[in-house]
């Protein structure tokens, strides 16, 4: 490993990143390590120049940052999870204990994912409407900063209460579906809660095609066990709900809020959606 650039997010983990941040610059330096470090708003282009490796202290949202940066680049991504949800860590087996995630970087295997490019945005683990963006994007930071992933659970009961449909049209494999919905999500990772749920269990990081699920009822009990199915593999395409794979989607689009990888996002054009396969190499267990 040689010319690190170390990114922060120091508002992450309840501001556990700052302590993070100082045990991984005492390995760099203990292992005589060239790096620089910044803040996440203030990296730029020009920051990644003649960096072979990029150690981000940070959850999902401040590693999907980065990605623009590296994604078809021979640099290497390095994760130090220190988020509310640490989705992507978990995916690739990088443990929370801020000592084994470094022995991770030190030691770890080199694996090539995919990103989903959504518009001129990239993201490596989902896109999120409906219901799902209601979570992500309107969970208080200081029930976050509170209860952690848990308030995220919290939310999901008090969103499903009260749960709103919209009208979609989508493209994809040469098909058009126009369906009223709930929840649509769009994920290259479909975790929800580190390994133990998912949208789907096929879906991987580096098979070149994206998991939709969407949800359509509104009832609140209907859906919860229509989720739940989805969740516990049992998955199935009826009335309710619907499960498919593609590498490549588009959402017929009048102005939707949504969230990438946690980070909120309007969309005011029709959303374009493609797979870069494995065109971020990033270092798991």
């Amino acid at each position: 490993m040689k010319n690190v650039l170390l990114v922060t997010n120091s508002n992450a983990g309840r501001k556990k990143s700052l302590l993070y941040k100082k045990q991984v610059i005492n390995f760099l330096i203990l292992n005589q390590i060239n790096f620089k470090s910044v803040e996440i708003e203030n990296v730029i282009p020009e920051s990644f120049t003649d960096i072979g490796t990029v150690i981000v202290i940070g959850g999902d949202g401040t590693v999907n940052k980065v990605v623009p940066y590296i994604i078809d680049t021979e640099k290497t991504l390095g994760i130090i999870p220190c988020g509310t949800a640490n989705l992507l860590a978990a995916k690739l087996g990088i443990p929370d204990n801020i000592k084994q995630a470094i022995k991770v970087i030190s030691n770890g295997t080199k694996k090539s994912v995919d990103v989903l490019k959504i518009g001129e945005k990239y993201s490596i683990l989902r896109l999120g409407l409906g219901y799902d963006s209601d979570i992500i994007c309107k969970t208080p930071q200081s029930f976050k900063n509170k209860f952690g992933y848990f308030a995220y659970f919290f939310a999901g009961i008090l969103f499903a209460l009260r749960l709103k449909q919209k009208k979609y049209r989508l493209y994809f494999n040469e098909e058009k579906l126009s369906v009223i919905a709930t929840c649509i999500i769009v994920a290259n990772a479909g975790n929800m809660y580190r390994n133990i749920f998912s949208i789907s269990k096929n879906c991987k990081l580096d098979d070149g095609i994206m998991d939709v699920f969407i949800l359509k009822v509104k009832n609140p009990i209907l859906f919860f066990v229509e989720f739940l199915q989805i969740i516990f593999d049992k998955r199935t395409t009826n009335s309710k709900a619907m499960y498919f794979q593609t590498p490549n989607l588009l959402i017929s689009n009048d102005i939707s809020t949504g969230h990438i990888d946690g980070e909120k996002t309007k969309f005011k054009d029709d959303i374009k959606i493609n797979i870069v396969p494995k065109s971020v190499k990033v270092l798991c267990s």
